[in-house]
């Protein structure tokens, strides 16, 4: 993937008219002033011991590195902040980690969101004892 995103009027990503590089030189707070009021309240709130271990996690990973050996985290409620782009983590769903790599975009919202937990059912025929109307399928 290339390094150059092509979003703003300028042709570099921008959130809320700061660039990623302005947004990741900026301190928590100042970030969190741009953020969506439930993202704000939960950092202005304070983060929990677990939320500021994965920040030092993230800030000591090396962003080549995190595609190899991802960051590894129960955290989908973990909001997505300016220093998490280009590193890839892999996020619990429930039954495993599957792997989610950071894009601008992505700031202001949850890991968990680009993690389903749900799949999609899909029903094949019936079963042992299934009644006979419940066994009838068309013929299309």
């Amino acid at each position: 993937m290339s390094s150059e995103y092509r979003t703003g009027r300028e042709g570099e990503f921008t959130y809320r008219g700061h660039t990623l590089d302005e947004l990741q030189d900026m301190e928590l707070d100042e970030v969190a002033e741009l953020l969506p009021a439930r993202q704000r309240r939960t950092i202005t709130r304070g983060l929990t011991a677990q939320h500021e271990k994965l920040l030092e996690t993230v800030r000591d990973a090396d962003p080549e590195g995190t595609a190899d050996n991802p960051i590894r985290t129960h955290l989908r409620d973990m909001v997505v902040l300016p220093s998490f782009v280009e590193k890839t983590f892999a996020v619990y769903n429930g039954q495993e980690f599957e792997r989610v790599r950071v894009q601008p975009e992505m700031i202001g919202h949850y890991l968990g969101e680009f993690q389903l937990t749900r799949t999609s059912v899909e029903h094949g025929q019936a079963g042992i004892g299934a009644t006979r109307s419940s066994k009838f399928v068309p013929l299309k």
